[in-house]
């Protein structure tokens, strides 16, 4: 069975990136950066101030203007971008 993930610990790096912790160990750095054009609530996060202010809540990455995006959503996209990046790998290998 899946097993969801918290995010246990956020530091801020610099433009749109934040060093995340996952319970299980897991930590990468993610760039925010594509989710600020989602829709009215993230478009504020472009404000780099607001953006720098976010906390963790239940688990999950948020921020004092109400937006957050979900630890499963950034777990699935850390995954994505491994699977990808084996897959460019395999590829120049042959």
């Amino acid at each position: 069975m899946w097993e969801l993930n918290d995010i246990v610990s956020i530091e801020y790096k610099k433009d749109y990136i934040y060093k995340i912790m996952f319970d299980d160990g897991l930590s990468v750095c993610v760039d925010f950066a594509k989710w600020l054009d989602k829709g009215p609530v993230f478009k504020k996060l472009k404000d780099i101030k607001l953006f720098k202010k976010a906390q963790i809540d239940g688990g999950t990455i948020s921020w004092p203007n109400g937006a957050d995006i979900a630890p499963e959503t950034i777990y699935e996209e850390i995954e994505n971008v491994q699977i990808r990046h084996s897959i460019g790998r395999a590829k120049a290998r042959r």
